[in-house]
């Protein structure tokens, strides 16, 4: 299903004020943070990455709480349950969520992305376990595969007793925004191969927000919009440089996913997906790809798209279109645990 269709080039990115001096700083900030070398100035990013804290009283309804995974490597998560949701009668579904910040910068307490997990916790409603995950340069593929990988097996395999009892992990989600988006769809493969080791977490669906792909031969978009904000082509070329093993090129099956070495799940259990797509993101054209590969590979799978809105729109709250979204996703979710009643 596509819900619009992408804009002319004759369009120009209309944002409101706020939204445009926030844009232009996460851009300016990206470029500041990022060294010639292949590395990150850490320092003074830790400085300007606003953090916000776990909160067990609840804050506009959500309370949230961070749970060790495996302390050798800092794989955590922060957990958000929503504390006004009627819950005597009923369970409520468990989203797995992967951060962006092209595999390199964030955090699950970043300020926005804590805000973002909050909403949906809240929206949906749903158990949200949003993954700090391993960073590249300093690690590379495939850590955040196996840090994302590795909280699925944790919630299979633990009895936790942070996690409320109405957390339904038989109706789990992956989700994600952009490299994050990669990750779900990278981990969607990996328990697929690996799902009947699952005895207790069930992956029903996979929202797939404007992901994080590439590939050595560009695309249309990529070319006419390779100055936009946020996702430049200089600024991707450079994450997937620090990110692949030496030697890669783009076409590496876990940037190109539906390109030449793509890996085929035609024969995998692959959740139904829903990818979302933005009219000014350069990746757009390689998101339309991928949605159709997943249709071509025998998968359930839908497209949205936002013509007037870039790459991250989503998690600017001042734009309709966030709001928009979120409803859009709280659909979805609901759909498949119905479905999956059935």
């Amino acid at each position: 299903m596509s819900a619009k269709n992408k804009p002319s080039d004759s369009h120009s990115l209309v944002l409101p004020w706020k939204t445009r001096i926030s844009v232009s700083a996460l851009s300016a900030a990206t470029d500041f943070f990022r060294r010639s070398d292949g590395t990150v100035n850490r320092h003074i990013l830790s400085l300007l990455d606003l953090k916000a804290s776990p909160n067990p009283n609840p804050v506009k309804g959500v309370k949230s709480s961070d749970i060790m995974v495996d302390p050798s490597r800092n794989l955590w998560f922060r957990l958000f349950v929503p504390a006004d949701t009627d819950t005597t009668t009923t369970s409520l579904p468990v989203v797995i969520f992967f951060h962006g910040g092209g595999f390199t910068f964030l955090s699950p307490s970043s300020f926005a992305y804590d805000a973002v997990c909050r909403r949906f916790a809240r929206k949906l409603p749903a158990v949200v376990i949003s993954v700090n995950y391993r960073l590249s340069p300093e690690h590379r593929y495939p850590s955040q595969y196996d840090d994302g990988f590795d909280v699925i097996q944790f919630l299979n395999r633990s009895e936790l007793k942070q996690l409320p009892d109405f957390a339904d992990l038989s109706k789990c989600f992956l989700a994600g925004d952009s490299a994050g988006a990669n990750l779900a769809h990278n981990v969607a493969i990996r328990a697929s191969r690996e799902g009947s080791q699952f005895q207790v977490v069930k992956i029903i669906g996979l929202i797939s927000i404007q992901p994080f792909f590439g590939g050595e031969e560009r695309t249309d978009s990529e070319i006419r919009l390779r100055k936009v904000p946020i996702v430049s082509l200089e600024r991707a070329d450079w994450l997937w440089k620090v990110f692949l093993p030496q030697g890669s090129d783009k076409d590496h099956e876990a940037v190109n996913v539906s390109g030449p070495k793509a890996v085929d799940i035609s024969g995998l259990e692959y959740p139904e997906t829903v990818v979302f797509v933005g009219g000014f993101d350069p990746l757009q054209d390689r998101q339309r790809g991928y949605y159709e590969w997943l249709k071509k590979s025998g998968k359930q799978a839908r497209l949205i798209e936002y013509p007037n809105m870039m790459h991250a729109f989503y998690v600017f709250p001042e734009l309709p279109e966030s709001s928009q979204l979120i409803a859009q996703v709280k659909d979805f979710v609901s759909h498949k645990c119905k479905t999956s009643n059935s």
